[in-house]
C-alpha cells in the first residue's frame, strides 16, 4: 500500500464530506424559499485493483441528486395569483431572453406591464383564450405559449352575438287583434327589455315584443329604443307551441327555435329561444347575453384547471388565458439554473406541455403557494455527520503524513 495513496483516498473523502457540507448549507439557506426542491450528496466508492498481497486505497465519488418529485407543503395566501402544482407538473415560465424553464415557484404578481412575474422575475407562460377560442397545446414542445398579461384583459369591448333565452307565454293571454307586430309594436301582449353590445362597447337596449295572435302560435319581434325595427317582420317571427300530453306546452317541432337580427351599430345576433314555452303560468322572461362594455379589471381568478379569468368592475367575467403545466419522463434529472427553475436535458427527457387536470398532469390550487421540502432537523443532523466524516478523513491524511515522515527520517 502506497502512503501517498493513503494521503490522496484521505483527500477525495474530505473533498466528498465537502461536497455533502454544500449541498446542506444549500437546503438550509432555501429553506423558505417557495418551490425549491433539496439537494442530496450521494457517494459511491473507486476501488483500485490489487494484488493478493496488497491493497492499493481508492477513493470516494459524490453524486449531488435533487428531490425534485417530493412535493413541499402548501401555505395558503390572500392573493388569487399565488399558484402551487397539486400533483405532478411545473409551470412554464420565461425569462427576459425567451428562453423557457420549468419550475414549482408559483408566487405571481403583476409587474409593471401587467406581465405575471415570480420573485425571481421569471413570467408565467400559458394559452390564450380570448373571445372562447379553444387552447393551442402542442404537446412535445413549447409552441403556442404567450406570457400571461392581466392588462390585456382591461378596457376590451365584445359585441353581443348571442342570447339564450329562458321564457314563458301565457296560454290564458287574449289575442292580438291583426296585423299585430306587423304594423309596429303598438299591439303586443307582453313586452320586456335586455341590454346588448355594439362593437365598441356601447350599450344597446332591445325591447323584446311578444304577441299571441292565435290558439298556441306568437309573433315574437325585437325592437330598439327609438322604436325601430331591428329584425323585421317575417315569417320566421312566428312560433307555435304543442300542448299535447307529448310536448307539454314547448315549441312544436316544426316552429323556428331562434331570431336572429343585427344589434344597431353592432353584429349578427341571435337569440336562442329553444327553451321557451307556452305552460299555465304568467309572462316570464330570463336571458344570458354574451359581449360587455370596456372596463377596467378589478380582480383575477383562476380556478383548478389554470384558467384565468378577469373580473372587470362592471361585473362582467371574461376567461382570457389557461395556464400550461409542463413535465418530463425523468423530473429528477431535470437540470437546476438560477432562480428556483428547471432545464430538461438527455437524462430527463424531453418536455411534455398540457393542461391542469389533464394528461397524468395535476391542478392548480389558487391562493397558495408550494413550501421547499428542506426538512431543518434532518440537515442539521446530517451536518454533524459530515463535520465528523470530515474530521475522521483528516486523521486518515494526517496519519498517512506522519508515516511518510517516519519514512523520510530513515536515512537519518
Amino acid at each position: 500500500m502506497s502512503l501517498y495513496g493513503v494521503m490522496r483516498t484521505g483527500v477525495s473523502g474530505m473533498n466528498a464530506q465537502s461536497n455533502k457540507l454544500s449541498t446542506v448549507s444549500d437546503n438550509i439557506a432555501n429553506v423558505n424559499t417557495v418551490g425549491y426542491k433539496r439537494a442530496s450528496t450521494e457517494f459511491s466508492s473507486l476501488i483500485l485493483k490489487s494484488g493478493s498481497g496488497n491493497y492499493d486505497s481508492g477513493a470516494v465519488e459524490t453524486n449531488v441528486r435533487y428531490a425534485i418529485t417530493d412535493p413541499g407543503n402548501l401555505q395558503f395566501t390572500t392573493s388569487t395569483t399565488d399558484l402551487a402544482v397539486q400533483g405532478n407538473g411545473f409551470f412554464v415560465v420565461q425569462d427576459a431572453n425567451g428562453n423557457n424553464f420549468l419550475t414549482r415557484a408559483g408566487s405571481f404578481v403583476p409587474d409593471s406591464t401587467g406581465n405575471l412575474v415570480n420573485t425571481a422575475g421569471f413570467q408565467l407562460m400559458g394559452y390564450n383564450i380570448q373571445n372562447g377560442a379553444a387552447p393551442n397545446v402542442a404537446a412535445n414542445g413549447f409552441g403556442g405559449l404567450q406570457v400571461i398579461n392581466v392588462n390585456q384583459m382591461a378596457l376590451q369591448a365584445s359585441p353581443s352575438t348571442k342570447a339564450t333565452v329562458a321564457a314563458n307565454l301565457d296560454p290564458s293571454a287574449a289575442n292580438v287583434a291583426s296585423p299585430a307586430l306587423a304594423a309596429g309594436p303598438g299591439n303586443y301582449t307582453s313586452k320586456t327589455s335586455m341590454v346588448t353590445y355594439d362593437n365598441i362597447g356601447n350599450a344597446v337596449t332591445l325591447d323584446v315584443y311578444a304577441a299571441k295572435t292565435g290558439a298556441n302560435t306568437w309573433d315574437i319581434e325585437v325592437y330598439n329604443g327609438a322604436g325601430l325595427l331591428t329584425g323585421g317582420p317575417s315569417a320566421t317571427t312566428a312560433f307555435s307551441f304543442d300542448v299535447t300530453a307529448a310536448g307539454k306546452g314547448a315549441l312544436a317541432a316544426a316552429s323556428p327555435k331562434t331570431l336572429s337580427f343585427n344589434v344597431p351599430g353592432g353584429s349578427a345576433f341571435t337569440m336562442d329561444l329553444s327553451a321557451m314555452t307556452q305552460v299555465a303560468s304568467s309572462f316570464d322572461f330570463k336571458a344570458t347575453v354574451d359581449g360587455n362594455a370596456p372596463s377596467a379589471v378589478e380582480k383575477v381568478n383562476i380556478d383548478s384547471k389554470g384558467v384565468v379569468t378577469a373580473v372587470l368592475k362592471n361585473g362582467t367575467e371574461l376567461p382570457s388565458f389557461q395556464v400550461a403545466l409542463a413535465t418530463v419522463p425523468s423530473p429528477d434529472h431535470l437540470t437546476p439554473e438560477v432562480g428556483n427553475v428547471y432545464s430538461p436535458n438527455l437524462d430527463s427527457g424531453n418536455v411534455q406541455v398540457g393542461l391542469a387536470g389533464q394528461g397524468g398532469l395535476g391542478t392548480i390550487q389558487s391562493g397558495a403557494l408550494e413550501d421547499s421540502n428542506v426538512d431543518l432537523a434532518s440537515e442539521l443532523t446530517d451536518m454533524i455527520s459530515a463535520q465528523r466524516g470530515f474530521t475522521a478523513n483528516s486523521k486518515s491524511f494526517q496519519t498517512g503524513a506522519d508515516l511518510l515522515d517516519v519514512v523520510v527520517n530513515l536515512k537519518r
